[in-house]
């Protein structure tokens, strides 16, 4: 078994059943991403555009792919036609963009809203008063090809374990109010917190999909 296998079939014995594995692949190669691929995983996240559209050519079409970095509204246009789940969606106008590239080519595309989380102003994410304004809006009723089916989010990136899992804390907080709450378009049923470096706290504290990069492919190339 190559090292990629070894690593990943670790991971899966440690995680949950309950808890998606996302292995992100961002910078590495499609020959990379194919060994995980061989060895049974179908979940793959890329940060930009360009790679995810690049290595979807390139592999397999059953690999469920996850748009997990910052998705810019032009360049949606680019990965409607098969993407999974898109994680970051980051605003109403994202959200609507989505839905419109969507219909476009008749399919129905599942999201996360990505809330801001980390005491870093670097992170991109919903405040509480931008999620309530998309959730109680007539106009996510009236889009049908999107569904809301959970949230995201990203912690400080800090040595102090008792931030980041005050910050889970607040977004799983978040996502049992939502998910008790009754919208039309929302199916809340994804959590997606954690990274190589604080998934198991994320797991703690009731992720049930983490992303993960370097554990499985070793360090990030340049």
């Amino acid at each position: 078994m190559s090292e990629i296998s070894n690593q990943l079939e670790d991971l899966k014995e440690s995680l949950p059943k309950n808890c998606t594995l996302v292995a992100v692949s961002k910078t590495k190669p499609a020959s990379d991403v194919l060994e995980a691929y061989n060895a049974g995983h179908l979940d793959f996240g890329e940060n930009k555009v360009q790679e995810l559209t690049q290595k979807a050519e390139e592999l397999p079409k059953d690999i469920r792919w996850h748009m997990i970095g910052h998705l810019q509204r032009n360049k949606v246009k680019y990965i409607v036609d098969f993407v999974h789940l898109i994680h970051g969606v980051d605003s109403f106008k994202l959200l609507k963009e989505i839905n419109k590239r969507a219909k476009q080519v008749d399919r129905v595309i599942d999201c996360l809203l990505q809330m801001h989380i980390a005491e870093e102003d670097t992170k991109f994410g919903l405040d509480k008063a931008e999620l309530d304004e998309i959730l109680n809006s007539q106009e996510l009723k009236e889009m049908t090809n999107i569904r809301i089916v959970g949230l995201m989010g990203m912690a400080t990136f800090t040595e102090d374990s008792e931030q980041v899992k005050r910050e889970f804390q607040s977004l799983k907080k978040l996502f049992d109010e939502i998910k008790n709450s009754d919208h039309i378009n929302v199916q809340m049923d994804t959590l997606s917190m954690g990274m190589s470096g604080d998934y198991q706290l994320a797991i703690e504290e009731g992720s049930n999909m983490v992303r993960i990069g370097s554990a499985i492919f070793g360090s990030r190339n340049q």
